[in-house]
């Protein structure tokens, strides 16, 4: 293996596990002032980082399998963030390289790309997976080659503990504090006999586990669970099993077929449907003005993130779609037919804005310094709003390896997704499951 080792930040040092959660606070604070002002570090950085060796982040994406309409905008965003990082000097003085590889979406291709990270690649980390099932493949082989894997999924696996100390989901929100958040919405507004329409397989069983004990909680209930495998391509034989005292369709399908659905779903039932709630999944890098799809007029949908630029957008929205090349409506600014994973998409960014503040406060050199980058994620709380963290602030877990932030409920009016409530973080939090932290390194 080359030598790792160089140059770095003559204002870094080695931390310890409680001066590194000081300075993980000060980097947090600083990162909402820099992004305010506009400022950006000095051309010595730069320069610096252009002389030094890389640090190579492999990137696990889903580039064909039914997770390809969400790896090509995952590359995108990742790329535009690690650009965005290049410019402002690297991390610790050295530029960042991506090394990319298809994992098919398919757990056992996705094993197999860690080991190529770790083996052929001398990556430091693996970043970027999002399908659960793809995670739950990978993750076990991570921590047997001690390589941080960083996740932008949305499965509670992570925070359930059935992984290991190597993983952790420190950029996007997990399904169990999305429907927590989402279901007094339901159940006031819409509802409280639910049909669930679910993609058959980890994450779709976390929405069916999850939303069925949240709307409960309510006073709420799940009459009828209806699993539809995630590479179904025909779906009216599904929609006759939906009871006829349905309040509320709550729907979250995944893959190519995602138009077919919902367009099938507004043939079945015409004007005669009842209300509908969705999670934008089913609506990923789908144009709502598609022809067919104008029943869901006044429907509702979950989203991790507005695809559309809202009435009050924020500076770093605005800062945000620019880099990544979307427009005010979600789509590519190239071409407007090209709609963006909007909804999923900036865990890319954030993720990757976390291990650089992780690897700086414990002046990350080389592989050997890996155990500490999961010790210095962990020590990270607050995480304020900003240019790298534009979906909102957040509250990070280092117990359970988990992030938590703010949710949105939009409606869709006159051909456009507008926020018609936010959740607050403390809407989304849950009793810790596990304590990574006392599991060996």
């Amino acid at each position: 293996m080359t030598d790792r080792n160089s140059t770095t930040d003559d204002t870094a040092a080695t931390l310890t596990s409680g001066s590194r959660r000081r300075a993980l606070k000060t980097l947090a604070g600083g990162a909402g002032g820099l992004a305010a002002t506009g400022a950006l570090p000095g051309l010595s950085g730069y320069v610096q980082a252009q002389s030094a060796e890389p640090i190579r982040i492999g990137f696990q994406v889903h580039r064909t399998g039914i997770g390809a309409a969400y790896g090509r905008w995952y590359d995108r965003t990742t790329q535009a963030a690690v650009a965005r990082i290049n410019a402002e000097g690297g991390i610790n003085g050295r530029p960042v390289e991506i090394i990319a590889e298809d994992d098919g979406t398919d757990p056992k291709r996705g094993a197999e790309v860690i080991e190529k990270f770790v083996n052929r690649h001398e990556c430091d980390v693996g970043f970027g997976t999002l399908f659960s099932h793809v995670v739950i493949g990978s993750s076990p082989r991570a921590g047997e080659l001690k390589l941080p894997y960083f996740v932008v999924s949305e499965g509670h696996h992570v925070a359930s503990g059935m992984l290991n100390r190597y993983t952790l989901q420190p950029g996007i929100t997990d399904v169990k504090s999305q429907v927590q958040a989402m279901a007094p919405y339901v159940a006031n507004t819409l509802g409280k006999k639910v049909t669930m329409l679910y993609a058959d397989f980890a994450f779709g069983h976390d929405h069916r586990d999850f939303f069925s004990e949240a709307i409960a909680a309510q006073g709420g209930e799940v009459i009828a669970r209806i699993p539809i495998p995630p590479t179904e391509t025909a779906f009216t034989k599904y929609f006759p099993k939906i009871p006829r005292d349905t309040d509320v369709i709550y729907h979250v399908m995944v893959g190519p077929a995602v138009l077919t659905f919902v367009k099938e779903m507004g043939e079945f039932f015409g004007p005669s449907a009842p209300a509908i709630f969705g999670f934008v999944d089913s609506l990923e890098a789908v144009d709502i003005n598609s022809p067919g799809l104008e029943f869901l007029e006044g429907s509702y949908l979950w989203e991790g993130y507005p695809r559309y630029a809202q009435a009050d957008q924020t500076e770093y929205d605005k800062a945000y779609r620019e880099a990544v090349g979307v427009d005010d409506n979600g789509a590519s600014v190239s071409d407007p037919r090209d709609v963006s994973t909007y909804a999923h998409m900036f865990g890319c960014w954030e993720t990757l804005h976390v291990i650089k503040d992780g690897m700086q406060a414990c002046d990350y050199k080389g592989p050997e310094d890996r155990p500490a980058l999961i010790e210095a994620v962990e020590a990270m709380s607050d995480i304020p709003h900003s240019v790298a963290h534009p979906q909102g602030d957040k509250v990070f877990n280092g117990k359970t390896h988990q992030v938590f932030g703010h949710q949105y409920i939009s409606r869709v009016q006159q051909g456009r997704l507008d926020v018609v409530h936010t959740t607050s973080i403390e809407d989304t939090l849950y009793e810790d499951e596990v304590d990574y932290t006392t599991q060996a390194l």
